[in-house]
């Protein structure tokens, strides 16, 4: 009798840890950029997910007193904030992004931030120039797609 009730607290044990592993999240996507033009401009030229929960980030925008760059930067927390909220790590989560600039210019520094901020796994993006935005002041937009959990 000692050894059923061994093997069912195996068991029992055995069960408990799977479905701990299963409910920890695993790294929702992975990142294709084999060239070094992706790798420069920091983008992916394909994100794969299997699973998960979709997350479509509206268009953010940032404080029109600041600069370019102090604008982009208060996106990307911003959207970082959204991620979390609904359940998700952040900004890594993120798996495409469409950028809306009204300066061609700002371009580069627009790829410099996006290196520091995702490292080497970017997301698919567009980058668009545009003739302006709903709101005076307002030098960029920033909408996404998000995947949170899945394997």
């Amino acid at each position: 009798m000692m050894r059923c009730k061994a093997g069912m607290t195996s068991i029992f044990l055995g069960a408990a840890f799977a479905i701990a592993v299963g409910a920890m999240p695993a790294m929702a996507k992975e990142c294709y950029a084999p060239d070094a033009r992706s790798q420069e401009r920091a983008f992916s030229r394909a994100v794969v997910t299997e699973g998960g929960k979709s997350v479509w980030l509206g268009g953010q925008t940032g404080s029109p007193n600041l600069d370019f760059e102090g604008q982009a930067r208060e996106i990307f927390s911003e959207l970082d904030k959204s991620i979390k909220a609904v359940g998700g790590s952040g900004l890594k989560d993120m798996v495409t992004m469409t950028v809306f600039i009204n300066d061609v210019r700002l371009g580069d520094r627009l790829t410099e931030i996006r290196k520091e901020i995702f490292k080497d796994c970017f997301p698919g993006s567009a980058l668009i120039t545009v003739s302006g935005f709903a709101r005076p002041g307002i030098l960029i937009e920033i909408q996404g797609t998000a995947v949170i959990g899945g394997k």
